[in-house]
């Protein structure tokens, strides 16, 4: 009697995926897989419970948790994660305020985008007085 052959692994984005997922949003077939694969890798488990905290703590604008996150994440034996807490305490009040606060520089760094776009276009021919008439008169 043979033994059945083991499903495969998925694939590690597909894994990222569901994780950063919200839960909700998940298929039910998804949401079974991901529970046992979490099941079977405790430091991926581990992982992915940090993660949705952290979602959870920019969601819903809760920078007063970050120091309890990131001593948690330090308890655990995430090398990876150990890395992007020590960058976060970098500049540490930036990210706090970042997760405290609604506002956001994402139409700021829009502009910037464009204005940069529109600068590769001229392929390094257009002066100074044709970049501003191009950023001035572009949608």
């Amino acid at each position: 009697m043979s033994r059945p052959q083991p499903r495969p692994a998925p694939k590690p984005r597909r894994v990222v995926r569901w994780i950063l997922t919200n839960p909700e949003h998940l298929t039910p077939a998804d949401a079974a897989e991901l529970k046992e694969i979490r099941t079977a890798c405790p430091h991926l488990d581990a992982a992915a419970r940090h993660v949705h905290d952290f979602a959870e703590m920019l969601h819903h604008l809760r920078g007063d948790q970050l120091p309890d996150w990131m001593n948690r994440v330090l308890a655990d034996d995430l090398p990876a994660l150990h890395s992007l807490v020590i960058g976060l305490r970098r500049d540490f009040d930036a990210v706090t305020a970042g997760l405290s606060t609604s506002w956001s520089s994402g139409q700021v760094e829009g502009h910037v985008t464009r204005v940069k776009l529109l600068k590769r276009m001229g392929y390094g021919r257009a002066n100074l007085d044709l970049l501003r008439q191009r950023v001035l008169l572009s949608p």
